[in-house]
C-alpha cells in the first residue's frame, strides 16, 4: 500500500503481529505485567484471616490471603520443596496454614515454613528462608495490588499518577470512596482477543456510534466519537432526559455523598495501565480488571460497586448492570472479531489511526517502549 493512499491525519498502528506473536505476548509478560503494579483481587474478597485468591499476573500464579492480624500478604503460588503449585483453585479458604498436597510442606500465613515431614532431621533447612517467596503489595481503591519486580515502580506515579493526568486531581477519585463500596454485582468475560485490543476498544470512541446505541442515548456526546478520555477532567455529560446511568435512561441508585455537583450526572472513564479500567458515575462504580493468558486470550473481570446500603437493602441494581454489561459485550464482541485478521497478511503492516484515536497512538509507542525491539523492529511504515 502507497503513502499517496494515506492522507497525513492518519497515524500508523502496530503490525499485526503485535497481536499474535507468542513471543511478543511471552515479552509483555515480563517486561509489563511482571514489572508493574497490576491490580489482582478485591481485598475485601479477603474476608477473613486465611482467605486466599490465586491470580495470573504475567507467567507466574500468585497467592494472596489474609494474616490472622488482618495484613494483605502475597506469595508465589510455589512450594519451596519441588516447585509444586500450593493452591489449584481461584479461591478458598485455609484454616491455620498453606499445606502442599505432595510431600506436605506447610507454610504460616506470614509465608514461614513451620512444619514438613522428618523437619526436625534436617537443622540446615532454615524456615524463613525456605518460606514462601513474598511477591511487593499495595492496597488501594479497595484492590490489593502487585508486584513481581525486584524493586517495584513507584506505585505514586504509575497507579495515583494515571488517575491524576486523567481527571487533573486525585481528589476526584477519593469523592467517590471506592475502598469503602460494596460489591452488587460481577461477571467474569472469557475474551478470545488480544489485551491491546481491548485497551485500544476502552480508550476510543470513534466506535460508540456504531456498536454501543445504550450508551449513546445515555451519553449522547459519545455518538460524535470523542473519547472521555482525551480531555483532562472531563466528564461525559448525561443526556438531557436521562436521569440515571442505566440501561433505560431510568433513575439510578442514591448519589455517592462524596461527589459533588459538578461530577453529577457525568461519566468519567480512567485507564491504568497495564490492565485497569475504571468507571466513575454518581451512583456506583465499576473496575474493570484484565488478566491476559495468551496473545489470543484475555479474562477480564468487572465489578459493580455500590453504597453498601444499597447492597445491604437488596435494591436492584439489574438496570445499571445491564448498561455496562452490554456495552462489555458489544466491545468484547468487536475485539473478537479483529483478533483472527490481526494474522493477515492483509495486516502484517497494521492499519491505521484517525486524529480522533491519536491516543491509542500514544499507547502503542508506550507498549513498543515496554518490549523493546520486539515490536519496534517490526513497526509499521508507510512507503
Amino acid at each position: 500500500m502507497t503513502a499517496e493512499v494515506f492522507t497525513p491525519s492518519l497515524i500508523p498502528t502496530l503490525p499485526g503481529q503485535a497481536y499474535v506473536s507468542e513471543a511478543i505476548f511471552r515479552a509483555e509478560q515480563e517486561c509489563i505485567f511482571e514489572q508493574m503494579w497490576f491490580c489482582a483481587v478485591r481485598s475485601a474478597d479477603l474476608d477473613k484471616p486465611g482467605a486466599w485468591r490465586t491470580a495470573q499476573v504475567g507467567r507466574e500464579s500468585v497467592l494472596i490471603s489474609r494474616t490472622r492480624k488482618g495484613g494483605i500478604r502475597a506469595f508465589y503460588n510455589v512450594c519451596r520443596h519441588r516447585g509444586v503449585k500450593l493452591c489449584m483453585e481461584e479461591q478458598g479458604e485455609a484454616a491455620r496454614s498453606f499445606q502442599c498436597p505432595y510431600h506436605a510442606w506447610t507454610y504460616d500465613f506470614e509465608g514461614k515454613l513451620i512444619a514438613a515431614p522428618n523437619l526436625t532431621k534436617m537443622p540446615d533447612i532454615d524456615r524463613d528462608e525456605y518460606g514462601l517467596v513474598k511477591v511487593h503489595t499495595r492496597e488501594y481503591l479497595g484492590y490489593v495490588w502487585v508486584c513481581l519486580a525486584d524493586e517495584p515502580p513507584s506505585f505514586e506515579e504509575d497507579v495515583m499518577g494515571a488517575i491524576e493526568d486523567r481527571l487533573g486531581d486525585l481528589r476526584a477519585v477519593e469523592d467517590y470512596d471506592i475502598a469503602n463500596l460494596s460489591l452488587g454485582r460481577r461477571i467474569k468475560y472469557d475474551v478470545k482477543a488480544n489485551w491491546k485490543l481491548i485497551i485500544e476498544n476502552f480508550m476510543e470512541c470513534y466506535h460508540c456510534a456504531t456498536i454501543h446505541p445504550e450508551l449513546t442515548e445515555v451519553l449522547p456526546e459519545f455518538a460524535d466519537g470523542l473519547a472521555a478520555q482525551y480531555f483532562v477532567g472531563h466528564g461525559a455529560e448525561f443526556g438531557e432526559d436521562i436521569k440515571g446511568f442505566t440501561i433505560d435512561g431510568s433513575a439510578g441508585m442514591d448519589r455517592i455523598p462524596g461527589v459533588g455537583e459538578g461530577q453529577d450526572r457525568r461519566y468519567y472513564a480512567v485507564t491504568i495501565k497495564p490492565t485497569v479500567f475504571v468507571n466513575l458515575v454518581p451512583d456506583h462504580v465499576i473496575i474493570h480488571r484484565m488478566f491476559p493468558m495468551a496473545a489470543d486470550h484475555t479474562i477480564v473481570e468487572c465489578d459493580w460497586l455500590y453504597l453498601p446500603s444499597v447492597v445491604e437493602s437488596g435494591k436492584d441494581v439489574s438496570a445499571s448492570v445491564e448498561l455496562f454489561h452490554r456495552v462489555n459485550e458489544q466491545d468484547f464482541d468487536a475485539c473478537e472479531r479483529c483478533q483472527p485478521a490481526m494474522g493477515s497478511k492483509v495486516y502484517a503492516k497494521g492499519g491505521v489511526l484517525v486524529p480522533s484515536e491519536h491516543h491509542i497512538g500514544v499507547f502503542h509507542n508506550w507498549v513498543q517502549e515496554k518490549v523493546g525491539e520486539l515490536t519496534a523492529g517490526c513497526s509499521p511504515c508507510l512507503h
